[in-house]
């Protein structure tokens, strides 16, 4: 298959998505892939008014036999007239592919890209697969913009051939918004088990960050977003006089905040953004992992990758009370909920580490990233053949 998908995330520097996932296994089976992808994070790196289109090729995220395509369409860099220019250039990019690369089908991932890839889709009667992962217009900065947002993923829903979800909230949510029933699937993230091998040993890091043997480690990776909890656990676990110490791996919005804690104690690690080949070794040093986010909206239906990974590890996890976690994982599987993130680090003193981490393990080795791809090749070729 030829496939073309379509997000408004930047494809190369971002952490491993469900879509990256998806798309080097499809490429490693001989499906040709291209990306239009966009440089969400230009803001924070100073604006340089406009960027050129570019093409990155043989780009890989999580297999590195895998060869993907990435068109990145220009861009003016400035806010507002960033959204405009996805209008326009995107618009010109998706005809552009659809005359040369004339893919089976498309993928949307995004809100702006994917309503003008919808439309194009039914002008050549190209398949159009919608992908949640994300309350999508939930994440736009602009609070006054979201409620444009969802009025155009509405539209994008309805006129989907097919639309995905990665777990269970967010297809009621598709189908709250239009989705069809009938067209409404979960096709939930998975585990490369042979890269989170629970034989792994983790005393080389816990050793490099001076972790001792009889400190508990909490762990955290991922982006590090305001409404991460992140700031509250650290200041909290700070002023405790417990054996334990909170090694967070990753950068982002409040990087620096968590530098000026860390500073000031020595119960806080933090790593910095680390490879994704590296992330099992890191996992394999700590103890209890953790996602101690505020019950913030953007929060509300999503399942993150990164708890399967944490579980596959054999690490039980605390996370709050969050309406999509909690009914993903329920109780009994190795996941702890609290209700703020300070609670954390009185219940991960009460955990039996080895013995939930044991329940955490066997509730993911049934969601291997092969099965859940050759799942999506079916649903992909299925589409094809109506």
């Amino acid at each position: 298959m030829r496939i073309l998908l379509l997000q408004e995330s930047d494809w190369i520097t971002r952490n491993p998505h469900q879509q990256h996932h998806l798309i080097d296994r499809l490429s490693v089976r001989g499906h040709e892939i291209r990306v239009i992808d966009y440089e969400i994070d230009y803001r924070k790196k100073g604006y340089k008014i406009f960027e050129k289109r570019k093409i990155f090729r043989n780009v890989h995220k999580v297999i590195p036999e895998a060869n993907v395509t990435v068109i990145r369409p220009s861009i003016v860099k400035i806010p507002i007239l960033d959204y405009i220019s996805i209008l326009y250039f995107h618009k010109k990019e998706i005809k552009r592919q659809i005359k040369e690369f004339d893919p089976d089908v498309i993928l949307g991932f995004g809100i702006l890209n994917s309503f003008l890839g919808v439309h194009e889709a039914k002008k050549h009667d190209i398949p159009f697969v919608y992908y949640l992962i994300d309350v999508l217009y939930r994440l736009i900065p602009e609070n006054y913009l979201q409620f444009f947002g969802k009025i155009l993923m509405k539209k994008i829903i309805k006129e989907s051939d097919l639309v995905l979800a990665i777990n269970k909230r967010l297809a009621q949510f598709a189908i709250d918004l239009g989705s069809n029933p009938k067209k409404t699937k979960v096709l939930g993230a998975g585990i490369d088990l042979s890269k989170f091998d629970l034989s792994l040993d983790g005393r080389e890091i816990r050793k490099k960050y001076g972790i001792k043997d009889n400190e508990l480690l909490l762990f955290f990776m991922g982006y590090l977003y305001e409404f991460s909890g992140l700031k509250e656990l650290a200041e909290e676990l700070c002023k405790k006089d417990v054996n334990m110490k909170l090694m967070i791996v990753g950068d982002g919005d409040i990087y620096d905040d968590l530098l000026k804690i860390a500073n000031k104690c020595n119960k806080i690690i933090l790593t910095g953004r680390k490879k994704y080949d590296e992330i099992p070794k890191f996992l394999a040093a700590a103890d209890i992992c953790v996602l101690p986010a505020h019950k913030h909206k953007i929060m509300q239906d999503i399942v993150p990758i990164k708890i399967y990974e944490y579980m596959a590890m054999a690490k039980p996890v605390i996370a709050t009370r969050l309406p999509g976690i909690v009914m993903e994982f329920n109780k009994g599987n190795g996941v702890f909920y609290v209700d703020k993130p300070e609670e954390t680090i009185d219940l991960a003193r009460k955990i039996d580490i080895e013995k939930e981490g044991i329940k955490a393990r066997r509730y993911v080795e049934k969601r291997d990233w092969e099965k859940i791809t050759d799942k999506f090749e079916k649903i992909l070729k299925n589409l094809l053949e109506r």
